[in-house]
C-alpha cells in the first residue's frame, strides 16, 4: 500500500516521490541469511577486479591490447556492482525499503550506462580476438595504442544512450502505484507503474537496444564468424587448439552476459515468473562482475606469471 510520505502533491494531483523495492524476498529471516552472502560476493568482486586492474597496471608484460580492454572491463564491473550491492545490502536490514525517485533514476542511469559500455567493450574485445587469430602478423600494426584508446572511448560513449533512456522513463507521470517487484530500479518494472502513455519511453529503449545492444552483438558474431573461418584454414591441429584457447575465455564471458541479458529483457514475464526474473537478474548484475576475473585469469598463464612476479617483488621489498 502506498504511504502518504511516498507521495508529493502538485495542485490537485499527486505524484510518486518514493518507490518501494520489494527486494529478493519478503521474509526477514531469509534476508538476514542473504546479507552475509551478498556482502561476501560484493567484497570479492571489489578485491578481484581491483586486483586485476592493479596487476595489469603494474606488470609491463601485460601492457597489450587484450589486457588494456580487460582492465576497463574490470572497472565497468566494479561500477555496476557498486551501483546496486551497497543499497541492496542496506535494504536487507531495513523494515521499510523506501527508495527516492531521484535515487532510483540515478541507480538506473549508472546500471544502464555500465551495461551499454560493456556491450561495446565486449565487441571491441571480439574484434581484438579476430585480429590476433586472423591477422597475427599485422596485429601490432593494427592494434596500436591510439586505436585501442579510441575503441575504449567509443565503448564508454554509452553515457548519452543511458541518459536518454533514463530521462524518457523517469519523465513519465507516476501517480499512485509505487511498489517495484525487484531488488533494483529496472526500467521494465518502473515503466509498468506509470500513469501516462509510455510509448515514447518504450521506443527509446527499443532504439537503444537495437543500435547499441544488437549492434555490438552483430560485431561480435561477425568477428567470431571470421575467427571460425581463420581456424578452419589452420592446417595443424595444435595450431587450431591454440587459437581456440585464445578466445575461450572471451566466449565464456560473452555467453554468460548475453545469455542472461537476453533472458531477462527479451521475453515478457508474468507474475508467476518474477522469481525466475530476479534470479537471472542476480546473475546478470551481481554474479557476472565477480565471475569475469575468474573467467579471464583462471587458465591465463600470463596473469598467473604476473601475479607470481608481483608477489616476489612484494616479498623482496618486505625483507
Amino acid at each position: 500500500m502506498t504511504s502518504s510520505k511516498s507521495m508529493k502533491w502538485n495542485g490537485n494531483q499527486s505524484s510518486v516521490a518514493m518507490f518501494v523495492l520489494l527486494g529478493l524476498s519478503d521474509e526477514k529471516e531469509f534476508q538476514l541469511i542473504l546479507f552475509p552472502v551478498f556482502l561476501g560476493i560484493y567484497l570479492v568482486t571489489l578485491i578481484w577486479n581491483l586486483g586485476l586492474i592493479l596487476i595489469i597496471r603494474i606488470d609491463s608484460h601485460l601492457h597489450t591490447p587484450v589486457y588494456f580492454f580487460l582492465r576497463f572491463l574490470s572497472f565497468i564491473d566494479i561500477c555496476c556492482s557498486s551501483s546496486i550491492s551497497p543499497r541492496m545490502l542496506s535494504e536487507f536490514l531495513k523494515n521499510e525499503k523506501m527508495f527516492s525517485f531521484i535515487a532510483c533514476a540515478t541507480q538506473y542511469f549508472v546500471v544502464a550506462w555500465m551495461a551499454l559500455n560493456k556491450c561495446c567493450l565486449l565487441a571491441a574485445m571480439a574484434y581484438d580476438q579476430y585480429v590476433a587469430i586472423g591477422s597475427p602478423l599485422q596485429y601490432s600494426a593494427i592494434m596500436i595504442p591510439s586505436f585501442c584508446g579510441k575503441m575504449v572511448a567509443g565503448a564508454l560513449s554509452g553515457f548519452l544512450s543511458s541518459l536518454s533512456e533514463t530521462v524518457s522513463c523517469f519523465h513519465l507521470y507516476y501517480c499512485g502505484p509505487n511498489i517495484v517487484q525487484h531488488f533494483f530500479c529496472d526500467v521494465p518494472q518502473i515503466i509498468s507503474l506509470s500513469c501516462s502513455n509510455p510509448f515514447i519511453s518504450q521506443m527509446t529503449l527499443l532504439l537503444v537496444a537495437i543500435v547499441v545492444g544488437f549492434g555490438s552483438l552483430l560485431v561480435i558474431l561477425l568477428s567470431y564468424g571470421f575467427i571460425a573461418a581463420s581456424i578452419l584454414k589452420i592446417s595443424s591441429g595444435k595450431g587450431s587448439v591454440k587459437a581456440l584457447n585464445t578466445c575461450a575465455s572471451h566466449l565464456a564471458a560473452l555467453t554468460v552476459y548475453y545469455g542472461t541479458a537476453l533472458s531477462v529483457y527479451m521475453f515478457p514475464r508474468s507474475n508467476q515468473s518474477m522469481k525466475q526474473d530476479k534470479v537471472l537478474s542476480v546473475l546478470y548484475v551481481i554474479l557476472i562482475p565477480v565471475l569475469n576475473p575468474l573467467i579471464y585469469s583462471l587458465r591465463n598463464k600470463e596473469i598467473k606469471g604476473a601475479l607470481k612476479r608481483l608477489i616476489k617483488m612484494a616479498t623482496a621489498l618486505c625483507q
